[in-house]
């Protein structure tokens, strides 16, 4: 696996217009009263917005064999936000295999995205490619032991997998009950980048700023999350801007290792 580390993925261009951007605001929970996310004469584009046009990188390290596809999962999402994305225009991206590493039975590619709006990297976790002798790498951050500062209610919509799919990620698994069940899942499931916005946006707002103030944002996926679950937010105060955030649907942690920071 080694080989894949530093692997250049390319570069692109993703053209995209205000109606992607807004789109995408009320896919990962805006309201039409958010008249700055989803009406094009005031509007601020939400910086995830990018994780949805950079999807095409971890894509093409899937494409290019590094790992079954059928079986990989997105591990683990950090971003790091740059300057504002514009309403509309053309983002250039280069990608590459930052890192590989050896979890033992399964092996974890990190692929980074840069872009002069933001930097973006996707932790892929795919069985059966480990025991190869490289370095296991970090673990993930551990829940704080001190109790929460906070709480935050996140209820999805029983639409938003089907609404959030118009952006590109069209895989069968959050639309198709039979796709759901192949999976081994009862059924169709939230995408792991939705669920992670949509909670930026609450949390902004119990902190007094505008999501679209988020610099930086990171989360590992725990367990699945279906479209109408309720989310529960614990929070906790890390100093300055950032908070420390894990969800919870029916008891069970579903984004763990949460971190939020706003300008």
């Amino acid at each position: 696996m080694s080989e894949w580390r530093g692997r250049d993925l390319g570069t692109k261009t993703v053209t995209y217009d205000e109606t992607q951007a807004i789109l995408y605001a009320l896919a990962v929970g805006a309201d039409a009263s958010d008249l700055d996310l989803v009406f094009e004469e005031k509007l601020r584009v939400l910086p995830t917005f990018a994780l949805t046009l950079a999807q095409w990188a971890p894509d093409a390290l899937g494409s290019a064999g590094a790992f079954d596809v059928r079986t990989a999962v997105h591990g683990t999402q950090r971003l790091r936000v740059l300057k504002p994305l514009p309403r509309s225009g053309s983002v250039e991206m280069k990608a590459r295999v930052a890192e590989v590493w050896d979890k033992g039975s399964a092996a974890v590619f990190d692929v980074a995205v840069e872009s002069e709006y933001f930097e973006a990297t996707w932790s892929l976790f795919a069985p059966g490619s480990g025991g190869f002798g490289g370095e296991r790498g970090p673990s993930a951050r551990r829940r704080p032991e001190t109790a929460p500062d906070g709480s935050l209610n996140v209820r999805t919509a029983t639409n938003q997998a089907a609404l959030y799919r118009l952006l590109g990620d069209r895989h069968h698994l959050h639309i198709d009950p039979e796709a759901a069940k192949t999976a081994g899942m009862p059924r169709p499931i939230m995408h792991g980048l939705c669920t992670l916005a949509a909670i930026t946006l609450p949390l902004a707002a119990s902190q007094g700023v505008h999501p679209a103030d988020l610099r930086e944002l990171e989360g590992r996926f725990a367990a699945p999350v279906f479209p109408g679950d309720e989310l529960n937010v614990e929070t906790w105060k890390d100093g300055g801007a950032t908070t420390l955030f894990e969800a919870a649907a029916d008891d069970r942690t579903v984004i763990s290792a949460g971190l939020a920071r706003f300008a």
